[in-house]
């Protein structure tokens, strides 16, 4: 999908410092693999879901939401913005927060289809232009079993993952297959879609 843009300038300050509005240790990992210096700032959002609003809109807006939130503070930046969430259907899966909703959220998941949208926006705080683009990966849960489910979560600290597996470490095991644009989409941060964005910035890659 491609980025939507909205732009209030044209002009393209340098250099600009590449902010990652973000303190998961995943979403920096995979940053570093375009091998450009950055820096990571928690943002300060409310991460819930509107009344009645699609499960891509919310992680599309609160990737927005987020950037625009540490660039109150960070006017001369690029700052990258970035939310997940999990969905079958109508059921939102959000981060579960402890165990027990874990639990019921991986019941609620084994054996379906769940997509996994991940928003993505590229705020330039000094020109206000924003990029904003959303990836799903569609993934298919295994047949769990209860004790399958609590082995797993006994083993990983998957309470603050939408979804309540985490994908780069031992919630693979849970799944049979994953479909996607980008792998890394999953994991919290579409790469591939990034990229384009620092480009319209005028960073080369590689």
């Amino acid at each position: 999908m491609s980025p939507t843009t909205t732009l209030a300038t044209s002009a393209i300050p340098s250099p600009m410092r590449l902010i990652l509005a973000s303190t998961s240790p995943f979403r920096r990992e995979l940053l570093t693999r375009l091998q450009l210096p950055f820096e990571t700032v928690a943002p300060e959002t409310e991460e819930t879901a509107l009344p009645g609003e699609h499960p891509t809109i919310t992680a599309e807006r609160l990737a927005v939401a987020k950037a625009h939130a540490v660039a109150v503070h960070n006017a001369d930046s690029l700052i990258i913005g970035s939310d997940q969430v999990a969905y079958c259907g109508d059921v939102l899966f959000g981060k579960p927060g402890t165990r027990e909703n874990a639990t019921r959220q991986l019941q609620a998941m084994r054996g379906k289809e769940v997509i996994f949208h991940t928003g993505l926006c590229l705020l330039n705080a000094t020109t206000g232009r924003t990029q904003t683009t959303g990836v799903p990966t569609v993934v298919r849960f295994r047949a769990l079993s209860d004790v399958d489910i609590e082995r797993y979560l006994d083993r990983e600290d998957a309470l603050n993952c939408a979804g309540s597996a985490k994908s780069e470490g031992l919630g693979i095991t849970l799944l049979e297959y994953m479909h996607g644009d980008d792998p890394n989409a999953l994991i919290g941060l579409p790469l591939v879609a990034l990229c384009e964005m620092l480009r319209n910035e005028g960073i080369r890659l590689p």
